[in-house]
């Protein structure tokens, strides 16, 4: 037996409580002659007192209807996912593990920022190649709980 939740299109209020959403907007500046728009400055990376650290994931990718009973978080940092294709990926949030997660998906040109100590699920494409750059925090401490469902959910289309 699994619980349903059906996802929803991702927008910055709506995520608002679990991070940022990592998009372009019209608050712009040119640079580069003119010839680059600058967003700037689109998410509140939260390190503690370790430091930034740029990885590249590559995730199997998975379809909808998706089944999952693992959501995690990282208590000493944010973390932020920033696809290098124009993919959409799936997205599920919990404010404890005893509430009822969201799922979300993206456009295909967001990223987000999951709030340091937000539970979240595992990063979840939803197309080939799943390759996403991930800047989170690198320190010499632990940061990673997990928490599994006794009861799945699963994830599908409105």
């Amino acid at each position: 037996m699994t619980r349903i939740l059906h996802s929803r299109p991702l927008t910055p209020q709506a995520f608002a409580p679990y991070g940022d959403v990592i998009e372009t907007g019209s608050d712009y500046r040119l640079i580069n002659a003119g010839l680059c728009q600058r967003h700037n400055d689109l998410a509140r990376l939260d390190f503690g007192d370790a430091r930034a650290g740029i990885s590249i994931f590559s995730a199997e990718p998975r379809a909808l209807p998706y089944t999952f009973d693992l959501i995690e978080r990282h208590p000493e940092g944010s973390q932020a996912f920033l696809p290098m294709t124009q993919y959409p990926f799936l997205v599920i949030v919990a404010d404890h593990p005893g509430a009822t997660p969201l799922a979300f998906i993206t456009n295909g040109a967001q990223g987000i920022n999951l709030a340091r100590g937000t539970w979240h699920g595992v990063l979840t494409p939803l197309h080939a190649p799943g390759l996403f750059a991930v800047v989170d925090r690198i320190g010499p401490t632990p940061n990673l709980e997990e928490h599994r469902f006794a009861t799945p959910y699963e994830v599908r289309q409105p």
